[in-house]
């Protein structure tokens, strides 16, 4: 499938000194496997941060911060508006270990709900965030899958907003699910 870019247009490498920025980043890539994600950061602020979007619209790095969330290092955060359809955001970190709702991993990651819950817990505000609350996020390759599990009733396809911070890296991307049981999978490399 097509691989397409839009935003920054830095080509695979994510380093921000690539893109002109003041001081080196840690190199960070992004792949995409059988994936036709769009990248849609953008180059200028679009205003304030606004919440449940897992976007970075004022551009400051920081994906719907001053909303609730946890943030980190290392944070991954997909948003659907879809209120009924159940997406999972699942990471897979470094160390091969899946990332589960509640539990810290080696790695410092955890996840900290899933949406839309059981009793209706994110209340409509489909937000999954992957965040690192402390320390160094360790190197090595990021595999993450967006995959919808039910529609709910919702009517297809499901358009999921996904936010991916590695430090100083931060990107946007928007990917459709069209039918139960699609998945999406972007890699990164730290």
């Amino acid at each position: 499938m097509a691989w397409r870019r839009g935003g920054l247009g830095c080509g695979l490498c994510l380093a921000l000194a690539a893109c002109g920025a003041a001081k080196p980043a840690p190199r960070t890539t992004e792949s995409a496997a059988e994936d036709d994600a769009t990248v849609v950061s953008a180059t200028l602020a679009t205003g304030p941060e606004l919440c449940s979007n897992a976007t970075d619209d004022n551009q400051n790095g920081l994906f719907d911060e001053g909303c609730g969330l946890s943030l980190g290092l290392v944070q991954f955060l997909a948003g659907w508006d879809a209120a009924k359809a159940d997406v999972d955001l699942r990471v897979v970190d470094p160390n091969g270990e899946l990332i589960e709702v509640g539990r810290v991993a080696r790695s410092g990651l955890t996840k900290d709900r899933d949406c839309p819950g059981r009793a209706s817990e994110c209340q409509g505000r489909n937000l999954e965030n992957v965040y690192l609350a402390e320390g160094q996020p360790i190197k090595g390759e990021y595999r993450l899958r967006l995959r919808l599990e039910s529609l709910g009733g919702e009517a297809p396809p499901v358009r999921v907003r996904l936010g991916a911070r590695l430090g100083a890296i931060s990107r946007s991307y928007e990917v459709l699910l069209d039918a139960p049981e699609a998945e999406r999978e972007i890699r990164f490399k730290l």
